[in-house]
């Protein structure tokens, strides 16, 4: 990694910045909606936010990471979703990400996180573990962008459905 980076918890003289950031880091990707900030906002403001990363360098927050509780429909409890995961684009392709979704993924296992799952680029998430799992969807979603880690030998069955947060539109 190029840079000292501190990844730390959110607090609430962050939440502008992680707007910014999230702003940022999605505004030029053909693929979003650009609803991310308001995903996060309303996560937020439901309490739903199981855990908001930041990744700091030099004082400037320049990386954001949001995970929150999952339904699955075969009952499986302590299951989390990733996302969104956010970095300025002048920080982008340094480790940075990677960094915030490592740490995460800890964290979410101290917690007694069973697993996590994620719609994502076939391409990145491989690296930490994440696969498309057979017998486990997201409605509306294709296969080969959901992704789903286990931290234990069970994987659920069935379709997860994310917090009602990620339908805000801004709105």
């Amino acid at each position: 990694m190029k840079h000292n980076v501190l990844i730390r918890d959110e607090t609430q003289r962050d939440v502008s910045a992680i707007t910014q950031v999230t702003i940022e880091a999605f505004k030029a990707l053909e693929i979003s909606d650009h609803t991310e900030q308001f995903v996060i906002e309303k996560l937020r403001s439901a309490g739903a936010l199981t855990l908001s990363l930041v990744a700091e360098v030099d004082g400037r927050v320049v990386g954001h990471i949001a995970f929150s509780p999952v339904t699955v429909s075969d009952g499986t409890l302590d299951w989390y979703g990733l996302g969104p995961v956010s970095v300025l684009p002048e920080y982008q392709l340094q480790g940075i990400g990677g960094a915030l979704i490592r740490e995460g993924l800890n964290r979410l296992k101290k917690i007694g996180a069973l697993g996590c799952c994620l719609v994502g680029h076939p391409g990145y998430y491989r690296q930490f573990g994440f696969a498309n799992q057979e017998g486990l969807v997201h409605e509306g979603v294709p296969q080969d962008v959901f992704f789903a880690l286990s931290f234990e030998k069970h994987m659920p069955e069935g379709t997860v459905t994310f917090h009602k947060a990620f339908e805000a539109d801004g709105r």
